[in-house]
């Protein structure tokens, strides 16, 4: 099974790209709601934050803040490190158990969708990365829209993660974002079939592989009869 890293930044259009993977019948494994699900209200995460940042940081429901989380530690690289430290171990762990699930259920490949994806060291693990790019100001417009921030707000969340324009130097496949949602739609149902022929190669040449291993193993023990 072979995984393949989805990425961007805040308000480049990423979740829009992984639901149109999911559409076209893509295993997808989502870092964001994995974070959710980690600091569920008693949870060893939650634990942890509330440890870190106090009582302040929750909701009388007891779920956490999550604005109020992000506006303490996006403005404090510092308290980031400490939030990361609280939540990424359990995040990790969740995703590979999907990972894991997916092996078992013979999926021939998996996409691992995670804004973090450079940033967190996963790239070494993925087979290609796709990069779900567009302009800054793109970004700040539609974040701005999306959560009612402010342009300063947003510009401070897209300066937390590294640029997109780094990210999409890096990237084996890159999705532009900038235009109509169907020209994305369009780029994802093209990288989707390249995926596809990919993990069908690789599998065929496993299983070649395997083959010739029996074969040989057989002219062995044949010879040693």
């Amino acid at each position: 099974m072979q995984l393949i890293g989805l990425t961007g930044g805040i308000g480049s259009g990423k979740s829009t790209a992984s639901r149109y993977f999911e559409n076209l019948g893509c295993a997808i494994i989502d870092a964001d709601v994995i974070a959710h699900k980690v600091v569920e209200p008693g949870s060893k995460a939650w634990k942890e934050i509330v440890k870190n940042f106090g009582q302040e940081v929750l909701l009388p429901s007891q779920q956490i803040n999550r604005q109020l989380l992000g506006s303490m530690v996006f403005s404090d690289p510092g308290k980031r490190k400490i939030l990361n430290q609280c939540t990424h171990p359990y995040i990790r762990r969740e995703m590979m158990l999907q990972i894991l699930w997916n092996f078992l259920q013979g999926k021939k490949f998996v996409i691992l969708d995670s804004p973090l994806l450079f940033e967190s060291k996963l790239t070494k693990w993925m087979k290609k990365v796709i990069v779900v790019y567009c302009s800054e100001q793109q970004q700040v417009d539609r974040i701005v829209k999306r959560n009612n921030f402010t342009e300063d707000e947003a510009k401070q969340r897209i300066t937390s993660q590294m640029s997109l324009s780094e990210k999409r130097s890096m990237a084996d496949y890159v999705i532009d974002n900038s235009g109509t949602l169907e020209h994305t739609r369009l780029q994802v149902v093209d990288l989707h079939q390249k995926i596809r022929a990919l993990s069908h190669y690789h599998g065929l040449h496993l299983w070649i592989l395997i083959a010739t291993l029996f074969i040989l193993l057989l002219f062995v023990l044949l010879l040693l009869l």
